[in-house]
């Protein structure tokens, strides 16, 4: 079967051509689906696509008018995709439904450890043999009361990790994690988390409800010294608000790896031409800011079950199966 995967990573690419050698025909392209670039699978029964395709009825209907019949997404997420336009064009839907939480979990601490402690500015000053400790003050995490915002898998893992350090636990989420009830989290309301955890970090998916669950408004409850991670989705925080609360001095550390215009700047080289979104300019130039490009998940073991995953989807398709993974199952046949 050929398949055209598209914004392939370049670490990335050789472990997908090894999983589909002798298997199926693969192309790999850098660039992101949308509405032009959905011309270039003409001809293409499948296509992969990654978390920040523009998956709207639009592109969807080129897709289908170029003989595409699965849309196989890399990613757990998958509010990019109109599912209800792909089912009316007849195109299959699958994802990722799940793959290592420790990855992200992992890398949301970094951030925290990393805004807390400083070390982008201790980084850069050892590089000019500037070994001054000015302006590097950090705090112990030990003790510190930690909010987990989404305790599913990921925030699960997130909420271990803490629990190693040896803080207090506050959790929210519709439904309590009795493996975290077990690790001593209190769940409460979330004005309340919010009001007094010294460190926050996001852990659900983005969805009607919580779009910009991190508004002007809740960002106002937060301590002037908390430090906010979020490693799920850009979409939850209100990045205009975000940078209105860092310009007037408030929270001491902001980790983001994602953020809710990320689509045709993350995974891209824009160092020559710049940006011209001056939200994100914005945010970056904040020395308590630090944000990474979309990485989380990018690690061998997580992007390993992610292309396993995808390589089961085609095979599921071929076979007419369905999977946890299928959110648009395929036509029925007459």
């Amino acid at each position: 079967m050929e398949i055209l995967a598209y914004e392939v990573q370049t670490d990335e690419r050789p472990l997908l051509e090894q999983a589909f050698a002798g298997r199926h025909e693969l192309r790999c392209l850098d660039m992101t689906l949308n509405r032009d670039t959905a011309p270039l699978a003409a001809g293409y029964p499948v296509v992969s696509s990654s978390v920040n395709a523009v998956l709207d009825a639009g592109t969807l209907a080129v897709l289908a008018a170029g003989g595409t019949k699965l849309i196989t997404q890399r990613s757990t997420g998958f509010n990019n995709i109109d599912l209800d336009a792909a089912a009316k064009v007849g195109l299959t839907i699958a994802r990722v439904s799940h793959y290592s939480p420790y990855a992200v979990a992992e890398h949301a601490w970094t951030l925290a450890l990393a805004v807390n402690r400083h070390l982008t500015r201790a980084a850069n000053r050892t590089r000019e043999f500037d070994f001054r400790l000015d302006g590097l003050l950090g705090r112990d995490i030990h003790g510190m009361t930690v909010g987990v915002i989404g305790t599913g898998k990921i925030g699960e893992c997130f909420a271990r990790i803490a629990a190693g350090f040896g803080t207090e636990l506050l959790g929210w989420d519709i439904a309590r994690n009795p493996a975290c009830v077990e690790l001593g989290m209190h769940y409460t309301e979330l004005p309340e988390l919010l009001s007094r955890a010294d460190l926050i970090s996001l852990h659900v998916p983005l969805l009607p409800a919580t779009h910009h669950l991190i508004d002007g408004a809740a960002l106002a409850r937060m301590k002037d010294d908390a430090i906010l991670i979020n490693s799920s989705r850009g979409g939850l925080v209100d990045s205009l608000a975000l940078v209105e609360t860092l310009r007037a001095g408030r929270l001491s550390g902001v980790g983001l790896d994602v953020y809710e215009e990320e689509t045709g700047v993350f995974f891209t080289d824009q160092s020559i031409q710049g940006i011209t979104d001056d939200t994100l300019a914005r945010l970056v130039t904040f020395p308590r800011v630090l944000v990474t490009g979309h990485q989380a998940y990018f690690t061998h073991t997580a992007v390993g079950q992610i292309i396993d995953a995808t390589t089961r989807n085609i095979d599921d398709f071929a076979a007419g199966r369905r999977s946890e993974n299928t959110l648009v199952p395929a036509p029925a046949r007459d």
